[in-house]
């Protein structure tokens, strides 16, 4: 019985590491390496993330500045930046790519509050799975006779719990990036 709880748990973490991650990836008009976590470029033809073939740095909060190791992937790199949906304009001396961030207009920043949003509810959505998934486990334990009636209680109970203590956590990240986002 506490397999099938400990097992829940640490899908529900993975939930809300996801959730983090999709919001780490939406840019705020603030700069941060993590924009780019989702870029990847061809190396020797394997898709790779920009983050693992060059030093991302943001030496100003408006500024990202993207070094790739390999000097033969600076164009590459300019096309990815170009072709995501970041709706940013990369510069280039041939070694080093700098990427301005322009600062949000009020209507893109109630866009990306909706995007934000839509994030966290495939977050709960995800964590409300795993919670019935388990839940059918747990019912299909007692069914067969593993366990008791009791003990099938008090799992589906610390279910209910668990899933309630990790969607505060998706709602609580929420609210920071909501607030990030909508900060001037």
């Amino acid at each position: 019985m506490h397999s099938v709880i400990d097992d829940a748990k640490v899908h529900m973490q993975k939930a809300v590491e996801a959730t983090k991650r999709e919001f780490g990836g939406i840019r705020t008009g603030r700069a941060t390496p993590a924009l780019l976590e989702r870029i990847t470029v061809a190396y020797y033809g394997v898709p790779t993330p920009v983050t693992q073939v060059a030093t991302v740095t943001a030496p100003d909060p408006r500024l990202l500045v993207v070094q790739p190791w390999d000097k033969s992937l600076v164009k590459d790199v300019e096309r990815a930046i170009l072709k995501s949906e970041l709706g940013l304009t990369p510069s280039t001396d041939g070694t080093v790519i700098r990427l301005p961030i322009p600062s949000l207009t009020e209507e893109r920043r109630r866009e990306l509050v909706k995007v934000v949003r839509k994030h966290a509810e495939e977050g709960r959505v995800a964590i409300r799975n795993i919670r019935r998934d388990h839940k059918d486990k747990v019912e299909h334990l007692e069914k067969s006779g593993k366990v008791s009636e009791d003990d099938s209680r008090r799992a589906v109970d610390e279910l209910q719990k668990l899933t309630d203590r990790h969607v505060k956590e998706i709602d609580t990240l929420l609210s920071a990036k909501e607030a990030e986002i909508m900060e001037v």
